[in-house]
C-alpha cells in the first residue's frame, strides 16, 4: 500500500549547438551521469560528457566534457553509426562505448583530473564484424556479452579477450520441450460446486497453442539482460522466418534453455535481478501485455499496459528495465516512462515521468546500481534525474479522526481504504476514485474530512462523508488547475502535496530555477492560489502536513513551518535530509521524527535506532518496525532526550512485540488500539499491540469510561484487575458508574470472579510511561485485601438494586477471600421468604460458583434445613441419604440439632458450646478428652472454678502424655498437686531447676532432707552437662552447702571473679590453691590448646583456598574434571563449564565430573543421573569436602567461617581467664595466653581479607563461567544438581564474618 514519492529532481538541457544525446549511464561511485552526443549525419563525431549536481542548485545538472573522437560511418550508404551500449566502470574510471558498426571504444579518465578539462585517453580496443546488434556487461563487470549481426553471441572478459562464441541456430529451439501445468490459470482454480463437469479438461493442454507469430510492429532488435547474480544471461533474438525466442546462457556460454513460442512477442527483455522472472512485451490485437518467463522458458503470468489517453500510439516500440532491487519495473514509451510495482499479485502504475515528444529516438533509461529508486532519463535534448521513495499516503492518526485512511495510487485510479470502516485487503479498496491523469501524490486533511489528489493537470479535492465513524462516500468537490509558467506538461512537474489546516493545500512544484511552493485555498470559489517563491531556496525538499500548517524540509535537513503567507524556520533540524518524516507537538514542544534510507531513525537530531524499516507517530507513541522483526513503541515526551527505545524483549516488555518477517507499518488507529501492517507479499494484517491496548484502557479508565474499558479487556484478553489497580481510589468512588456502564449481570460476575490480590500494574502490566525500564515483573506486588475491598464496595452499591442484581450480590459474597459463602446463603434464605422461584434460581447460581458438596455443608451449618434441602436437590447426592438425615435433624430439639450438625461438620468448638448449653458436664468432659478441646473447654468454664479445675486436671494429664512436661508441671502446680509438678519439672530438663526446687519445698508434708538433696544433686549434674556452670554453682552453694563444688563450677565456666568472691565470703583461703588455682590451670591449658589448633587450621586452610582458586582460574576444565577426568579424551575448545541445555547430547563438565564412562550426555546414557540415589551420594561428597574434589573449596570456606565465629565467641572467656591469672599472680601465663589470642585474632583478620576480601566473591572465573553458562531457569538433577548448587552457593554474595579487636590488659603492657 505504498506509493512512489519524488524526493529528488534534476534537469539538464543540451546546448543548442550540441548533437543529440544518444546514450547514457551512471557512475555509481560519484552519483554522476555520463552521456554521449552524436554521431549524426551532419557530424560523425562522439562526445562523452559527465553530468553532476550543482551544489548551489541541486535541481540543476552541470556538464563537463570528458573526451570526443571521430566515429566514421561503417555503412555503405553513409548512414551514421549508433551507440549500442554505454557502460562506466567506477573502479578503473573507464567508460566503454560499443558502437553498432562493431567498434569497442574505451575512454579512461585521469583519476586526479577532477573537474579539470584534461582530455581522457580514448582507445578502440577492437572491432567486430559485420556489426553489433546488442551488448551488455554482467553485474560484476567481469563479462561482456555481444550479439553480432550474423546471429552470433560472443562472451568477452574484462580485458576484451574472447572466451567463447556461440551461433544462434534453429536447432536451439528443439532443446527443451515445455509442459505447462497451468499455474495461475483459471482452469486450475476452484470454480465452486456449480462448475463441476462443465469445465473439466486437462489444464496442461491450452485452448490455443501459440506458434510464435511475429508482431506486426516488431522492429527486429536484439536485447540482452543479465540475472542479478550474474550466473545467467538472456538474449531476445528474432529468428528469421521462425519466431522471436529468448535464449538463456550460463557464464560459460552454454545454452541452458529457450522460451516457449509466444505470439506477438517483441524485442524488449529485462531479467528481474532477483532472478525469478524475465519480462517481455507481447502485442495482441486489442492490448499490449507485459509477459513473464521463468528461467526454463515457461510463461509465468502477465499484466496489461494502459495506453495514455493523450498519446494512444505511445505503446509502440516499448522497452522494459527493472531497477536493481526488483521492486519497480520501468516501461519506456515514446514520450514517457511508466513505473510499475507489484503487490499481492496486482500491478500498480505508481508514477509517469514525462520526457517530451521525440520522433527520432525513444527515451533512454538507466537505473542507479546502488540506489534502487534513482533513475536517469535521457532524450535527444534533455536529461532528467529523479529519485523516489516508497511512502504510505495515510490520513491523520490523531483521535478522534484516526479512521485509518490510506490512499494507494494506481495510475488514474486512487484506491481509498479506511481501515476503521472496513479492513479490505489490497488490491481491493473501499472506494476507487478516478482522476483526469495519472496521480502523482495524495494528502488528507487534518480532520480526515477531505482528500486531495495531485496529478499533472491539477488537484482533485474529494469530500469524505462519514456516518458516525464509518465512511459512506467520497465525492469530487472541485478540481483546481496547477499554476505553470509554461504550457508544456513535461517542463514543470508538480512533485508533492500537503494539507495546510482544513482548507489550505500546498504543492511543491519543480521549475527551471528552484522548487517553489504554491498555496491553494479550497474555500475560494475559483481555487485562487498564491505562490511562495522564496519558501525553499536552492534545494529540493519534502513537504509534510503538520497541524495547522505544513513543514518543509530542505536537502540539508533544515525544517521550516510554511503557511500561506510566511515561512518560519524551526529551531530543530535533522542531521541530513530524511525522506520519511513526521511531526508532532508534545507538551508544547515540537518533535520531528525522520527516517533515512539506511534505516536510521532520528528524533530531531538525536539518533534513536539504526535498524528501523518504517514508523508512525501518534499523539502518545512513536511506533516503528525494525529489521529484527519487532514493532516497538516509544512513549512521547517534550524532549527528544527523554525518549526511551525499548530493548528487544517482547516477553517482558509491553513496548516490544514480534511481527512477521519484513512487515511494515501502514497506519495506526489509537481509537481502536490497533495498527495495520503490510507483509512483503502485499497482504495486510490488523493487530492490537499490548502497548496500545493498555494505553487505551488506562485512558478509558481515567475518563471514567469503564464500560469501554471492560469491553476492551474482555476482547483483548487483558486481566480485568487493571480496572481497579490503575486508579483504585477512583474506582471505589465510581462503583455505581462502573455497574451502570457494564450493565449485564454476567459481565459484573466476570469482573468479580477475576479479582485477585495481585497488583497487575506492578507485575504483568507495569506502566512504562515513566521512562524506567520494565525489567522483570515483581511477583510479590500485591494489594492486601483488595478482593474484599472491591466486593464490599460492589455490595454496598447494589443494596438499592437487589432485585435487578441479585446474581451479582451472591457472586460478590462468594468471590471474597476467603469466600463468604454463608453470607451468600443468608441472602438466599431471606429471598426464600419472598419469592421461592427466584430463590431456586439463586441456588442454581451459587451452586455454579461453589462446590455443591461444600455448599451443602455451609447450608447445614446455618441450621436452615429448608435451604439445605434446596441445595441438596441441586447436587448429585442420593435423596435416600440426605432426606432421612434431614428428617432426623428436624425431629431433634434445637440445641441437640445444632450440636449434631456441628459435630457432623466437625466444627468441634461450636459443638462444645452447644453441649455446654445442654448442661451435661460429664458429656462435656468426655467430648473434651475425645477431641482434645482443652483450651476451648477452659475458656468456656473459666468462671466456674470447680469445673475449670476438673478440666485443668484433664489437660495436665494430656500434656504429660504428650511429653510437654514444663506446661504439665505448671498445670499441676496451679492445682496444688506439687508431687506431680516436681516429677514433671524434673523430666522437663535442667532449665526448670528453679520451678522444681520451689515445688519440692511446697509439698505438704515437707519431704525429707535426703530427698531434697537427691533432687538438687540431680539438677546440679544436669546443669553441668548443659554447661550452665553458674546455675550449678548456685545449687551446690544454696541447697547442698558444697562450697568447693560451687567454686569448681564457677572456674569451669571461666567465672573466676565469682569463685574468688565465694572463697572470701565463706572464709576458706585453703580453697584458693586447691580449687581456684587448679581451675585457672585447667582453663589455661584448654584455651592454649584451642588457640593453637585454630592457628594451625588457619595456616593450613587459607593458603589451600588460594591455591584452589588459582587452579580454577588457570584451567577451569581440568579443575572441575578433577580425578574423574578420562585419560586421552580430546576436549574441544568450546566446551561449556556448565550444562547448557536440558537436552544436551554432548558432554558437559557436569556429566564428565559426575563421570561415568561410555556415552556422552544425558540422552546417550543408559543410567539416568537424575536419581535420588546419585544425589544423596553426591551430597555426602559435598558434606565431606574431601581434598581434591570440586567441593573442597566450599568446605574449606565454611570451615574458616566457623573457626572465625568460634574465636569471636571465645574472646570473652579468654579475657576473664587473663584477668583471673593476673589476680592470682600468674602474669607470665596471662601474657602467654594474651599473645596467642592476639595472633589468632590477627590471623582471622587476614583470613577474612583473603577469603572474602573482594566484593564480587573472589572464587575464580571458572565458577562464574560455570554458572553463567547455564540456561536461565535450568536446574540440573541428580548428582549434577548438587554440583550446580555448590557452584551457585560459592558465587552468591557472602557477607564475611565480623572480627573484632582483642583488647589486651594494659597492666601486662598490652593495648
Amino acid at each position: 500500500m505504498r506509493n512512489l514519492r519524488k524526493i529528488g529532481h534534476g534537469v539538464f538541457r543540451t546546448p543548442a549547438s550540441a548533437s543529440p544525446i544518444t546514450a547514457s549511464c551512471w557512475d555509481a561511485a560519484r552519483d554522476e551521469i555520463l552521456v554521449t552526443y552524436g554521431p549524426t549525419a551532419e557530424e560523425a563525431r562522439i562526445e562523452l560528457v559527465r553530468l553532476s549536481k550543482d551544489s548551489a542548485h541541486p535541481s540543476r545538472l552541470l556538464s563537463r566534457s570528458i573526451a570526443s573522437w571521430d566515429a566514421l560511418s561503417p555503412n555503405p550508404d553513409g548512414a551514421p553509426d549508433a551507440v549500442r551500449t554505454l557502460h562506466h566502470s567506477s573502479d578503473t574510471l573507464t567508460t566503454c562505448v560499443i558502437m553498432a558498426g562493431g567498434d569497442i571504444v574505451t575512454v579512461t579518465e585521469d583519476e586526479n583530473a577532477g573537474f579539470a578539462s584534461s582530455e581522457a585517453h580514448v582507445e578502440i580496443v577492437g572491432t567486430l564484424e559485420p556489426s553489433i546488434a546488442a551488448a551488455r556487461w554482467s553485474p560484476d563487470e567481469e563479462l561482456l556479452v555481444l550479439v553480432t549481426g550474423n546471429a552470433k553471441a560472443i562472451f568477452m572478459s574484462r580485458q576484451y579477450d574472447v572466451i567463447i562464441e556461440t551461433d544462434f541456430t534453429p536447432d536451439d529451439l528443439k532443446m527443451s520441450k515445455h509442459v505447462s501445468v497451468g499455474w495461475g490459470k483459471k482452469e486450475t482454480q476452484f470454480q465452486g460446486k456449480g462448475a463441476k463437469a462443465k469445465a473439466l479438461r486437462d489444464p496442461t493442454i491450452p485452448e490455443k497453442v501459440d506458434e510464435g507469430a511475429r508482431s506486426p510492429l516488431d522492429d527486429g532488435r536484439c536485447t540482452i539482460s543479465w540475472r542479478g547474480d550474474g550466473a545467467y544471461v538472456a538474449v531476445n533474438f528474432a529468428e528469421d522466418g521462425v519466431r522471436r525466442v529468448v535464449r538463456v546462457f550460463n557464464r560459460e556460454g552454454e545454452l541452458d534453455s529457450v522460451s516457449e513460442p509466444v505470439d506477438g512477442l517483441e524485442g524488449s527483455l529485462s531479467w528481474r535481478p532477483e532472478g525469478n522472472l524475465m519480462a517481455c512485451i507481447q502485442r495482441l490485437s486489442d492490448r499490449v501485455d507485459v509477459v513473464f518467463f521463468e528461467k526454463n522458458g515457461l510463461r509465468h503470468g502477465q499484466f496489461s499496459l494502459r495506453p495514455p489517453k493523450d498519446r494512444p500510439d505511445a505503446l509502440e516500440g516499448l522497452t522494459l528495465e527493472w531497477n536493481t532491487d526488483s521492486t519497480v519495473l520501468a516501461v519506456i514509451m515514446k514520450d514517457r516512462i511508466q513505473l510499475w510495482t507489484m503487490g499481492n499479485y496486482h500491478w500498480y502504475l505508481k508514477q509517469e515521468v514525462l520526457c517530451g515528444p521525440s520522433d527520432s529516438q525513444m527515451p533512454l533509461l538507466c537505473w542507479h546500481a546502488e540506489k534502487p529508486l534513482l533513475l536517469a532519463v535521457a532524450t535527444p535534448n534533455r536529461v532528467i534525474s529523479e529519485e523516489h521513495v516508497f511512502m504510505v499516503a495515510r490520513g491523520t492518526v490523531n483521535p478522534p479522526h484516526d479512521h485509518g485512511a490510506v490512499a494507494v495510487i494506481d495510475g488514474e485510479t486512487v484506491k481509498l481504504t479506511l481501515f476503521r470502516t472496513a479492513n479490505i485487503p489490497p488490491p481491493m479498496a473501499l472506494f476507487e476514485l478516478q482522476v483526469e491523469s495519472p496521480a502523482i501524490d495524495t494528502a488528507f486533511a487534518q480532520d480526515c474530512s477531505a482528500m486531495a489528489v495531485l496529478h499533472r493537470t491539477g488537484i482533485s479535492v474529494y469530500t469524505l462523508k462519514f456516518k458516525s465513524t464509518r465512511l459512506v462516500g467520497a465525492t469530487l468537490s472541485r478540481t483546481i488547475p496547477v499554476e505553470r509558467s509554461c504550457a508544456s506538461l513535461d517542463e514543470e512537474s508538480p512533485l508533492q502535496i500537503a494539507f495546510a489546516g482544513l482548507h489550505g493545500i500546498q504543492v511543491l512544484q519543480e521549475t527551471d530555477s528552484d522548487p517553489r511552493i504554491v498555496y491553494y485555498d479550497t474555500n475560494l470559489p475559483d481555487g485562487a492560489s498564491s505562490s511562495l517563491q522564496e519558501a525553499i531556496t536552492g534545494s529540493f525538499a519534502g513537504i509534510y502536513s503538520a497541524d495547522e500548517s505544513t513543514v518543509v524540509q530542505d536537502s540539508l535537513g533544515g525544517l521550516s513551518h510554511v503557511s500561506h503567507s510566511e515561512v518560519t524556520p524551526i529551531f530543530s533540524k535533522f542531521p541530513s535530509f530524511l525522506p520519511w518524516a513526521s511531526f508532532v507537538t508534545v507538551d508544547e514542544q515540537f518533535l520531528g521524527f525522520g527516517l533515512s534510507k539506511q534505516g536510521h531513525l532520528y528524533a530531531n537530531s538525536r539518533l534513536l535506532t539504526k535498524n528501523c524499516t518504517s514508523f508512525v507517530v501518534t499523539p502518545s507513541h512513536l511506533i516503528f518496525t525494525t529489521s529484527n522483526h519487532f514493532v516497538k513503541f516509544v512513549h512521547l515526551s517534550g524532549s527528544e532526550h527523554d525518549l526511551e527505545v525499548p530493548p528487544d524483549d517482547p516477553e517482558t516488555d509491553e513496548r516490544c512485540r514480534s511481527i512477521e518477517r519484513g512487515a511494515r507499518l501502514v497506519t495506526a488507529m489509537p481509537t481502536k488500539m490497533s495498527i495495520v501492517l503490510q507483509m512483503p507479499r502485499g497482504n495486510v494484517e490488523t493487530i492490537y499491540p499490548r502497548a496500545m491496548v493498555l494505553a487505551g484502557i488506562r485512558q478509558l479508565i481515567e475518563d471514567n469510561n469503564y464500560g469501554a474499558a471492560f469491553s476492551t479487556c474482555r476482547t483483548q484478553r487483558v486481566d480485568m484487575n487493571i480496572l481497579y489497580d490503575h486508579r483504585p481510589a477512583q474506582f471505589l468512588e465510581n462503583v455505581g458508574i462502573f455497574l451502570d456502564q457494564v450493565k449485564e449481570a454476567a459481565n459484573v460476575d466476570l469482573f468479580l470472579s477475576c479479582l485477585k490480590d495481585e497488583d497487575v500494574t506492578q507485575t504483568m502490566y507495569k506502566d512504562t510511561r515513566s521512562g524506567i525500564s520494565q525489567g522483570e515483573p515483581d511477583p510479590k506486588a500485591t494489594r492486601a485485601g483488595k478482593i474484599n475491598t472491591v466486593c464490599d464496595a460492589v455490595l454496598q452499591s447494589l443494596q438499592t438494586r437487589k432485585d435487578a442484581n441479585l446474581q451479582n450480590i451472591i457472586t460478590a459474597h462468594v468471590c471474597k477471600d476467603p469466600p463468604a459463602v454463608d453470607d451468600g446463603l443468608r441472602v438466599i434464605s431471606e429471598l426464600m421468604k419472598k419469592d421461592s422461584k427466584l430463590a431456586e434460581q439463586a441456588v442454581e447460581h451459587i451452586c455454579f460458583l461453589v462446590d455443591v458438596n461444600k455448599l451443602f455443608d455451609h447450608a447445614l451449618g446455618l441450621y436452615h434445613l429448608e435451604l439445605t434441602l434446596l441445595v441438596a436437590q441441586q447436587s448429585q447426592r442420593d435423596p435416600r441419604e440426605y432426606v432421612p438425615y434431614i428428617q432426623k435433624l428436624h425431629q431433634m430439639p434445637v440445641l441437640q440439632r445444632r450440636f449434631t450438625i456441628d459435630d457432623d461438620l466437625e466444627r468441634r468448638e461450636k459443638s462444645l458450646e452447644h453441649l455446654k448449653a445442654l448442661g451435661d458436664f460429664e458429656q462435656v468432659q468426655k467430648y473434651v478428652v475425645k477431641h482434645s478441646l482443652y483450651q476451648k473447654g477452659l475458656s468456656l468454664y473459666r468462671h466456674e472454678e470447680e469445673r475449670h479445675r476438673a478440666l485443668t486436671g484433664l489437660y495436665a494429664a494430656y500434656l504429660k502424655t504428650k511429653s510437654r512436661f514444663r506446661e504439665a508441671g505448671l498445670a499441676y502446680e496451679s492445682l496444688g498437686q506439687f508431687p506431680e509438678a516436681v516429677d514433671c519439672y524434673i523430666k522437663s530438663g535442667a532449665t526448670c531447676w528453679r520451678e522444681c526446687l520451689y515445688a519440692v519445698q511446697q509439698q505438704m508434708p515437707p519431704p525429707e532432707t535426703a530427698k531434697v538433696h537427691e533432687i538438687a544433686s540431680t539438677l546440679a549434674d544436669a546443669l553441668r552437662e548443659a554447661k550452665d556452670y553458674a546455675s550449678a554453682a548456685t545449687i551446690y552453694l544454696e541447697y547442698l552447702g558444697a562450697v568447693e563444688m560451687a567454686i569448681q563450677s564457677y572456674c569451669k565456666g571461666y567465672l573466676f571473679a565469682d569463685a574468688l568472691r565465694l572463697v572470701a565470703l565463706n572464709k576458706r583461703p585453703d580453697l584458693l590453691e586447691s580449687a581456684v588455682d587448679t581451675g585457672l590451670a585447667d582453663a589455661y591449658s584448654n584455651s592454649t590448646e584451642f588457640l593453637a589448633d585454630c592457628k594451625a587450621q588457619l595456616k593450613a586452610q587459607v593458603p589451600r583456598i588460594a591455591e584452589l582458586r588459582k587452579k580454577a582460574r588457570e584451567d577451569p576444565i581440568a579443575f572441575y574434571e578433577g580425578e574423574h577426568g578420562r585419560a586421552g579424551e580430546d576436549i574441544p575448545d568450546d566446551v561449556s563449564v556448565a550444562a547448557s541445555s536440558r537436552l544436551s547430547t554432548s558432554a558437559s563438565l557436569f556429566t564428565r565430573y559426575t563421570g561415568k564412562g561410555g556415552s556422552v550426555g544425558t540422552l546417550g546414557s543408559n543410567v539416568s543421573r537424575a536419581t535420588s540415589k546419585n544425589r544423596k551420594r553426591e551430597e555426602k561428597k559435598r558434606a565431606r569436602g574431601r581434598k581434591g574434589t570440586v567441593y573442597e573449596e566450599e568446605y574449606l570456606v565454611n570451615s574458616v567461617r566457623r573457626l572465625v565465629e568460634r574465636v569471636q565467641s571465645t574472646k570473652i572467656e579468654v579475657e576473664r581467664l587473663v584477668f583471673g591469672l593476673v589476680r592470682r599472680g600468674m602474669a607470665e601465663q596471662a601474657r602467654t595466653i594474651e599473645d596467642l589470642m592476639g595472633q589468632v585474632v590477627d590471623g582471622c583478620k587476614v583470613a577474612v581479607k583473603d577469603v572474602w576480601g573482594e566484593p564480587a566473591q573472589d572464587n575464580s572465573e571458572g565458577q562464574v563461567q560455570a554458572v553463567d553458562g547455564m540456561e536461565e531457569g535450568y536446574k540440573a538433577a541428580g548428582g549434577e544438581g548438587v554440583l550446580q548448587e555448590s557452584l551457585e552457593a560459592m558465587r552468591a554474595k557472602q557477607e564475611p564474618p565480623l572480627v573484632k579487636d582483642f583488647m589486651r590488659l594494659e597492666l601486662l603492657g598490652g593495648r
